[in-house]
């Protein structure tokens, strides 16, 4: 991870962590850049950069930055207004845009914020050009060996402009709907859009694809993205499909880049479980292209035994879809992803995309004339547990050695029969102790074991 980009962007509290001065300056840099190299490439066209941003009160405020610094270099700016991450993904490369950037903390509290950017091929951003974006916010920045601390402003007509783009956007809901290879005609659909990017999207593509439609969290107010509601607060979803007799429920984060579902009985189905039952479908239609799912490290062990016993294998990477998506466009492997629901179809987007997800499950329902219930039912979870637990240097506590000893007392004691992992968030100033087991007691005590430990040496910050 870079100095102020993690595994998905700069993100942390609006104002304390990532402020607008800052995105006023990622801002200028960028514009500058991708402007440069289009004179550098004997283009006479600013950079052209396109920008979306989730619900968050704050995300007015560095949209505005953000803007004011692209154009104030010289590029151009187009604004797709409130949007899901993918919908930047995917316009910035039908598009042919310079650079996508989202304005969203995803699953984070209202508070939050974060800047995600993008490529012309949809993708997350090359490290590379991170880091020549983190020189320049440290004032350490080298073109043509020598040091930039600024970089020149436009004069004139080289003052770039702003262009509302929310046409890219309707493309984008288009697409989606294009997607949908069978009618939903007679199924009654949940939709838990996290008062976030999709509040005003998801139901218009389910109905239009023939479903009935019942929507909670579709109600922002700046504050409220993710409060008690969406994929990190299910519940709400999972009593609407009991209560209405819903046939699915589809919940989403804030920026709608991941899906959760919940099958017509309340029960939730995780990404592990969608990844499985959407590579079971493949495998029966012989579309699943190198037998190999694509998972991470905190994959379920009740993924990998379903998987076995259907004779499909997979790989293991680092926690991110960017890492997902990195070793799936490499060995060509059509289906991926992690257990928090960033599920990635490389035939058709290049990153998690929760809306999509969300016609693929139905797509699977429609064509094997089964209840969700029952394309799960061979892939039931290990019990799992994971304290969270903030502090003020994660490398530092994974490092201790007396962290370190408690990790391995565990692994000793599961032996075979579970794991343990501590690891670092790449998205907060968190460190997450995760342990899988038989029994949940046993999660549960393990996982307290390790913890206390790092509390106990001082590590926490309390909130």
């Amino acid at each position: 991870m870079g100095r102020y980009f993690g595994t998905d962007g700069f993100r942390g509290e609006s104002n304390v962590v990532l402020n607008s001065d800052q995105a006023y300056r990622i801002g200028r840099f960028i514009g500058w850049y991708f402007t440069n190299e289009n004179r550098i490439a004997g283009k006479p066209e600013p950079g052209r950069i396109v920008i979306g941003k989730d619900t968050r009160r704050s995300s007015y405020m560095f949209e505005y930055a953000l803007i004011a610094g692209l154009v104030s270099s010289g590029a151009d700016a187009y604004m797709l207004h409130v949007t899901p991450t993918p919908s930047v993904a995917y316009i910035a490369r039908l598009d042919e845009f310079d650079c996508g950037i989202m304005i969203t903390a995803s699953h984070n509290p209202f508070y939050d914020n974060g800047i995600k950017l993008i490529n012309k091929a949809g993708n997350k951003m090359e490290d590379e050009f991170i880091a020549k974006v983190e020189d320049y916010l440290d004032g350490t920045f080298e073109y043509g060996g020598e040091l930039m601390t600024e970089v020149p402003f436009a004069l004139r007509d080289g003052i770039g402009k702003t262009i509302d783009y929310a046409a890219g956007r309707n493309r984008y809901i288009g697409y989606l709907i294009s997607l949908g290879m069978y009618s939903f005609k007679g199924k009654k659909v949940g939709l838990d859009c996290a008062n976030g990017t999709t509040w005003n999207i998801a139901k218009s593509v389910f109905e239009a694809l023939g479903a009935t439609v019942y929507v909670i969290g579709n109600d922002p107010d700046g504050l409220n993205v993710n409060l008690n509601c969406g994929s990190t607060h299910i519940e709400g979803l999972q009593k609407l499909v009991v209560e209405k007799g819903l046939d699915v429920g589809f919940a989403f984060d804030g920026d709608a880049d991941r899906c959760l579902a919940v099958d017509e009985k309340g029960n939730v189905v995780n990404g592990d479980q969608i990844i499985y039952l959407y590579a079971v479908d493949l495998k029966r239609r012989e579309k699943l292209v190198t037998n190999t799912v694509v998972t991470t490290v905190m994959s379920n062990f009740g993924l990998y035994r379903a998987l076995d016993r259907v004779g499909i294998e997979y790989v293991q990477t680092k926690v991110g879809d960017k890492y997902v998506h990195d070793y799936m466009a490499d060995h060509g492997n059509p289906i991926g992803g992690e257990q928090s629901g960033h599920i990635i179809f490389s035939k058709y987007a290049t990153t998690g995309d929760g809306l999509l997800t969300s016609i693929k499950v139905m797509q699977v329902i429609l064509s094997s004339k089964q209840p969700l219930s029952e394309l799960v039912k061979d892939c039931p979870m290990y019990p799992q547990t994971t304290i969270n637990i903030r502090v003020a240097n994660k490398k530092e506590v994974r490092e201790d050695p007396d962290v370190v000893a408690s990790v391995e007392k565990v692994a000793k004691k599961l032996g075979t029969t579970g794991r343990i992992l501590l690891r670092e968030s790449g998205t907060e100033p968190v460190v997450r102790v995760m342990v899988e087991a038989p029994e949940q007691k046993q999660c549960e005590e393990l996982s307290s074991s390790v913890a206390e430990v790092i509390r106990a040496k001082g590590y926490e910050v309390k909130v």
